[in-house]
Formats: structure tokens, C-alpha cells, sequence
């Protein structure tokens, strides 16, 4: 397989190209942007009912994936994300599993196992999930978020992230929910609640907030008024 991220940042799309007849491509439900019209699309709840059923009701997840299968090489699918943004690709040797927020997978390889796995009671007021999507086995893994996407090395010192900018993370890293400046800084500086990294690997940030972007545009909604 061969692929590449075209339109980077802020409208980003996913070009995949098969090596091989049979060679597939799992893809989020509405993901598939345009392909060849032999390729073969297969759709179907991975891991049976009760694995689908875990992805959606704890990892935000569709119900139902749709699975490419290529019929010759060269053959090409095109995959996005909903929302404008950015994406980020791994080439999973099943070494290392990545967690996910909630709506961030896009598409894998077939040999990539998604699970959802809870992040305890910090969840409740993290401002992500209580659950996360765990990604792990071998092969291509796409995730997207909102906003351009930014990788940071944590190091001894750990880091701290804004709870609502979080895309992913390695597993080998811990988090725990904090407040920073005290009351007055959560209530009238727009701060306060934030994930502090700590341990050996890399956290991906988002550069823009979807909920920062809904209180931005609430005062100009259209509101209904009796006459």
C-alpha cells in the first residue's frame, strides 16, 4: 500500500493506493470520499455485534464500518474526515497501541484491532470521554481531528494540555485532570481545567477547539421571538 495526506491542514483528505488485489482498507462509516468503481465495499459491524456495540455507545464510534477491498493494484480510495481539519498517519508495527478522543478515527488496516478502554472517573470532568478509542495491531491507522494537528514529546517533566485539545496519545503516557489559576482563572480567564501528561511518549494536540468554536458563534445564533 501507498498513501499520502493532500490538503493539509485545514481541508485534509487521505489518498490510498493498493499494492495488491485483495489488499482492504477499514473505514469509518461516511468517511469514503470518492474510489475506484471496482473496488469492492463490504459493510459490517466489526467484531460482532457486542464489539460494534461497545465503539458506539463508549467510544463515540459508528455502529457500522465499511471495508475496501481492491480487485487489482494501483486501484485508489480517497477517505476525510467530517469536519474540516487535519490528519495524521501511523505505520503501526503492534509495538505500541495509540488512544484516541472520541470521533477521531478515520480508517486502518484490517489488522488493527479498535477497542474502546475507560479512563476512570477523571473522565467526568476532563472535558473528553469517559471511554477512548484503543487502537492496536499492525498496519496503516488514519486519525483526524478539527483545527490543524500538532505532536509534543513528553518528557520527565511531563506536559499539560487543555482538556478540550486533545486528539490522541501513546499508551505508554498517563494523564491526570487538573485546575490551573485557581477559581477565578476557570470562571473568568477562559482557563483552569486541564490534562497533565506525564511518563515517555507523544501526545497530539489539536490547534482549535470545536466546543471553543460553538461558544464562540453562540451569541450570533438566530433566536426565535413571541410576538
Amino acid at each position: 500500500m501507498a498513501y499520502e495526506v493532500r490538503q493539509r491542514p485545514n481541508f485534509s483528505i487521505v489518498k490510498y493506493t493498493f499494492d495488491q488485489p485483495g489488499e482492504q482498507l477499514v473505514v469509518e462509516a461516511a468517511a469514503m470520499v470518492a474510489k475506484d468503481s471496482a473496488i469492492n465495499m463490504q459493510t459490517s459491524m466489526r467484531g460482532g455485534l457486542m464489539g460494534a456495540a461497545k465503539r458506539k455507545l463508549l467510544g463515540g464510534e459508528s455502529l457500522f464500518q465499511n471495508t475496501f477491498t481492491a480487485s487489482q493494484a494501483g486501484e485508489t480510495i480517497w477517505v476525510a474526515p467530517s469536519a474540516e481539519g487535519d490528519i495524521i498517519s501511523f505505520d503501526m508495527d503492534g509495538s505500541q497501541a495509540v488512544m484516541m478522543s472520541s470521533g477521531n478515527y478515520i480508517a486502518s488496516g484490517p489488522n488493527i484491532e479498535l477497542d474502546s478502554q475507560f479512563q476512570g472517573l477523571k473522565g467526568w470532568t476532563s472535558g473528553t470521554s469517559l471511554f477512548m478509542l484503543r487502537a492496536s495491531g499492525t498496519g496503516p491507522l488514519f486519525m483526524g481531528s478539527y483545527g490543524g494537528i500538532h505532536a509534543v514529546e513528553v518528557g520527565p517533566q511531563g506536559y499539560i494540555v487543555d482538556n478540550f485539545h486533545i486528539v490522541g496519545f501513546t499508551e505508554g503516557l498517563n494523564f491526570q485532570m487538573e485546575t490551573i489559576g485557581g477559581i477565578k482563572s476557570l470562571l473568568a480567564g477562559g482557563e483552569g481545567r486541564v490534562c497533565r501528561f506525564t511518563g515517555q511518549g507523544t501526545v497530539w494536540i489539536s490547534t482549535r477547539s470545536s466546543s471553543a468554536l460553538a461558544n464562540f458563534l453562540h451569541p450570533y445564533r438566530p433566536v426565535k421571538t413571541n410576538n
